[in-house]
């Protein structure tokens, strides 16, 4: 089969071909590489910045590719938008996608439309990175956001490309909730794909002498990731317990280098306002870290795992967030069990040689 996976996000279309190339299927993947992530791709459709000159440059490298954005059995875009250009920009692509294609998926990988309108709108979640309880969360990313996926061509676009879609793949249970009451027969869930050929219980934490925790910042996106809140309470506790712990804070690494930064920590502090854990916690999981951030039952059910819970998961109050780090820095005894549950729980929900052939599956179903 020939497959066309177009846009990225933390990894996951990059890491998806890996799994379906080991199936024996020919996979082509452009995108941008995730900005200064820089995940691998075949074709390269970077853009540095938000500037217009860059706009125009970007345009022109899709343009001179769409020659080879043709003829597959299947295309799979990110999500709405899975190109580094303004959403209503993104259609004409997405419309010769569908011309000159079989079959045309999207993924509910990231904030678009729907995902957006969920947060606000519905009851469906207790928190989210735009609400917590009644409470927005009126961060000027988000209000900038809000602004484009309510109001903004974001609208317009997610609405014509679901509608047209020929299946809508979830890779979240937030995002399976926000598509499910508007597409629920072509909407499904299927994990993230993690690349698992080299996650190893040799790599299982030993009880540390010295709680060692990592924090990984995005400094663009650190208030929406709860890194703002999480980081001085962190600090707090160090100053608490300096003989007991250690925090290290990373910012806007690529993905080789921030590998090999977490290697050296046992607590991996991740997202705040998530019901599950990201590519980011996936990571420092199938490297022995204990993973720090969302892990709600909600993410457990829809994967059936009745056994493995590996996440310490936090809530929006810093009360809580306190009470449980502090408590893994009094309690260190319970890590490597905790960084044993993590691999086995990597590799029995996220090997992406399983995950590559449940979206062969889904595929060939519609």
């Amino acid at each position: 089969m020939r497959i066309l996976l177009i846009g990225d996000c933390s990894g996951v279309h990059s890491t998806l071909a890996h799994g379906l190339r080991k199936l024996g299927h020919e996979v082509c993947v452009a995108s941008d590489g995730g900005g200064w992530k820089n995940y691998p791709r075949d074709i390269s459709l970077t853009r540095k910045d938000n500037s217009f000159i860059e706009g125009l440059c970007c345009m022109m490298r899709i343009v001179l590719n769409l020659h080879r954005f043709r003829n597959y059995d299947v295309v799979q875009i990110t999500h709405c938008p899975f190109l580094r250009l303004r959403s209503e920009r993104t259609l004409p692509v997405y419309r010769f996608l569908r011309k000159y294609n079989k079959k045309v998926f999207m993924g509910a990988f990231g904030t678009d439309h729907y995902y957006v309108k969920a947060c606000v709108d519905s009851g469906i979640y207790r928190y989210s990175d735009f609400k917590v309880g009644e409470r927005p969360l009126d961060f000027p990313y988000n209000v900038e956001d809000m602004e484009e996926c309510l109001r903004g061509g974001t609208v317009r676009t997610n609405q014509e490309i679901a509608s047209t879609c020929d299946g809508i793949i979830a890779c979240l249970w937030e995002y399976y909730e926000a598509y499910k009451p508007h597409f629920p027969d072509k909407t499904t869930f299927i994990p993230l794909p993690f690349d698992v050929e080299h996650v190893s219980s040799s790599d299982i934490r030993p009880l540390p002498d010295k709680v060692n925790f990592i924090i990984g910042v995005q400094s663009d996106r650190d208030q929406v990731k709860g890194t703002d809140i999480m980081y001085p309470i962190l600090k707090d506790i160090e100053r608490k317990y300096p003989d007991r712990c250690t925090v290290r804070k990373v910012m806007d690494l690529s993905f080789s280098d921030y590998q090999k930064e977490i290697s050296q920590a046992d607590i991996l502090v991740d997202q705040l306002y998530s019901y599950t854990p990201s590519m980011n916690a996936l990571l420092g999981m199938s490297k022995g870290l204990v993973v720090v951030g969302g892990g709600e039952e909600e993410n457990y059910e829809i994967l059936d795992e009745k056994e493995l819970r590996p996440i310490i998961n936090v809530i929006p109050s810093e009360e809580d967030i306190y009470n449980k780090l502090e408590s893994l820095v009094l309690s260190k005894d319970m890590i490597p069990d905790l960084s044993a549950q993590g691999i086995a729980y990597v590799r029995r929900h996220h090997d992406h040689v399983k995950i590559a052939q449940r979206y062969l599956d889904f595929w060939a179903s519609r």
